[in-house]
C-alpha cells in the first residue's frame, strides 16, 4: 500500500478554505488565526466527547432496561 501524502505535503482545498477563512476573519493575523482555529478545534472536541459519553449512557440504559423487562 502506499504511503499516503501528508497534510503538510499536499492540502486539501477544505484545508486551504478553512484556513483562508481564519487568516481573513483575524484580519491577517496568522497568530491570531491559529488560537481560533485551534480553539474552535478544541471546543469541537469536547462536544464530540460529550456526544460520546451521552449516546453510552443511554446504550447502557437501555440494557438496563432490557434486563428488567426480561425478569418481568
Amino acid at each position: 500500500m502506499p504511503p499516503r501524502p501528508s497534510a503538510e505535503t499536499s492540502p486539501s482545498p477544505t484545508v486551504e478554505a478553512i484556513a483562508a477563512a481564519y487568516l481573513e476573519a483575524a484580519d491577517g493575523d496568522s497568530a491570531l488565526a491559529i488560537r481560533r482555529i485551534i480553539q474552535d478545534a478544541l471546543t469541537d472536541l469536547c462536544e464530540a466527547e460529550r456526544r460520546t459519553l451521552r449516546r453510552d449512557r443511554l446504550i447502557s440504559h437501555g440494557y438496563v432496561r432490557g434486563a428488567f423487562e426480561a425478569r418481568r
